[in-house]
């Protein structure tokens, strides 16, 4: 069996433009690519991002609130229509979703983040199902004040010894800012800092700085990353196969594989 890769997508991967709710065409093109994955014998974990994008329909509201208590209600409604939606587009592959929703706290203390990694070792144990994790923005005020699940997702990825984490966002990975083009690989994190935009898009709640805060983590603990284009999750296997196009942070410890 191959080794474990988290995906993460996050809100402008999965959300129109135009008003933040769930762009269904993005999801399947996006699921797809993923059973493929798994049915080519890879473990997968899946970090959504979305819910409070997903709720702010059923409020009325055209782009994030304000206030935390506003955040927390569209959470709580739009993770109820992710997960029911993203439960209908695998089902189509023959696989079941697993909800994981976690907060800071369930992975500060060795107690508690051994539970959540027995959690994540018994479904990984099963081919046919797909972990999808979110922080649980509902009620955890310090994840929704600071912003996205890159560093969830880097921590779950140390957590459940996963060897590779891809980070989709809506470009094709880190840009040069003096001409454009792709930067293809990136061995020193903090000179990457340099090629860092200010743009982010309406609702989503984070930008490439905080991916490469997070990245930073994931290479010093021995977990090779990339940043990819997550409006072409078709490019998700030759990414594995290392040949994808994706900005590629590669691990700094010598016998990360």
């Amino acid at each position: 069996m191959s080794s474990l890769t988290l995906i993460k997508a996050g809100t402008g991967v999965l959300t129109k433009a135009n008003d933040g709710t769930l762009d269904r065409a993005a999801l399947v093109h996006l699921v797809a690519a993923i059973a493929g994955l798994m049915r080519s014998g890879h473990r997968c974990l899946f970090v959504s991002s979305g819910a409070v994008g997903s709720g702010l329909a059923a409020f009325g509201l055209t782009e994030y609130p304000q206030d935390t208590a506003t955040r927390q209600a569209c959470a709580a409604v739009g993770q109820a229509s992710l997960m029911q939606t993203y439960s209908s587009l695998f089902a189509n592959f023959d696989i079941t979703v697993a909800q994981v929703l976690l907060t800071a706290a369930d992975l500060g203390t060795p107690e508690r983040s051994g539970y959540v990694s027995d959690t994540f070792n018994r479904l990984l144990a099963e081919p046919n199902i797909i972990p999808i994790i979110n922080e649980n923005d509902s009620v955890a005020v310090e994840e929704l004040k600071f912003g996205d699940n890159d560093m969830l997702s880097v921590r779950v990825a140390k957590l459940a010894g996963a060897s590779r984490v891809i980070l989709l966002t809506s470009v094709d990975g880190l840009l040069d800012p003096a001409t454009n083009a792709l930067i293809p690989e990136v061995a020193d994190i903090d000179a990457a800092f340099g090629h860092v935009r200010g743009d982010k898009g309406r609702f989503s709640m984070g930008g490439m700085a905080s991916k490469l805060a997070a990245i930073r983590f994931a290479v010093e603990a021995g977990i090779e990353t990339h940043i990819a284009h997550g409006r072409h999750p078709e490019r998700l296997a030759e990414i594995v196969a290392g040949v994808g196009i994706s900005t590629r942070f590669p691990c700094k410890i010598v016998d990360c594989g």
